[in-house]
């Protein structure tokens, strides 16, 4: 049996992407904190999921663990592309100022072994996890044969797509109950309601030539309708405004003899993670 010592020395020299408690003291060291699923997944107990762009898998132990019926992860880019072979060659193009061949993701950057997969195979050993890991592109993959789960999780995947709408239509058909999607998305001071997509075409969003569309959550609600899911509630949502400041008693009275209505505040316009249950 691996003794909780020389497992956190077998995670510590993986990389990982995910911060996963791998149980007595064990714990991952991911590229960043994230949420522990109390606040976006909804009850899964006795339903079927699918994580799609699983990564170390996380969320899919976390819906295990909540009692799940069967967890599938599918995943294809994290787990096979050489992301330091790609990082150097990104670099490259940062400094010569052009945008880099992504075809090359899955040709030159390619490894067949999954390096990227070891950190899921491992935590999933160290938990008993029964989740199945499948290797596919969910843009490309047979959705037949993917089949439909209760609940789907597009976690982090839809700001990397190129299509957000016709990755939507994709989750939309094999979503049963509820699509649980996480993104990039942007306020925007003084544009509240407006449904926009910013574009970041090269390195302009956290200098990752991988990002594309960044949606506002008026947007965000409008791309999952219009991929047939019937109603959107937001989980996770923009900022909140400041309070309005305190007026004096003077400029009250002054403003209701005029019939000057004070503009409601905005917050500032910031770039944060828009979480959405998108119900079937």
């Amino acid at each position: 049996m691996t003794s909780p010592g020389d497992l956190q020395a077998q995670a510590d020299a993986l990389h990982w992407y995910h911060t996963i408690d791998l149980g007595n003291g064990v714990v991952t060291k991911g590229d960043s904190a994230q949420d522990d699923g109390t606040r976006i997944l909804p009850d899964v107990a006795g339903r079927s999921v699918l994580d799609i762009g699983a990564w170390d898998g996380k969320y899919s132990f976390l819906a295990e663990q909540a009692g799940a019926s069967r967890v599938v992860a599918l995943d294809h880019y994290a787990w096979g592309v050489d992301f330091a072979a790609r990082g150097a060659y990104w670099a490259e193009c940062i400094h010569r100022g052009t945008l880099p061949d992504q075809s090359r993701d899955e040709t030159d950057f390619w490894r067949p072994d999954l390096p990227g997969r070891r950190g899921f195979e491992l935590a999933a050993a160290a938990l008993g996890s029964k989740v199945e890991p499948l290797v596919a592109d969910f843009q490309t993959v047979d959705l037949d044969e993917v089949g439909q789960f209760d609940v789907v999780l597009y976690l982090g995947v839809l700001y990397h797509m190129k299509e957000p709408l016709t990755c939507l239509e994709r989750l939309r058909r094999v979503t049963k109950e509820i699509a649980v999607i996480e993104t990039e998305a942007v306020h925007l001071e003084r544009l509240d309601h407006e449904a926009l997509l910013q574009f970041h075409a090269g390195s302009t969003l956290r200098t990752d030539f991988g990002n594309w569309y960044v949606p506002t959550i008026e947007a965000l609600h409008n791309l999952c309708r219009a991929a047939g899911f019937s109603e959107v509630r937001t989980i996770i949502g923009p900022p909140s405004a400041p309070p309005p400041p305190a007026a004096s008693l003077q400029v009250k009275l002054g403003r209701r003899i005029a019939g000057v209505v004070p503009a409601s505040p905005s917050a500032p316009t910031a770039n944060y993670r828009a979480v959405v249950h998108a119900t079937a």
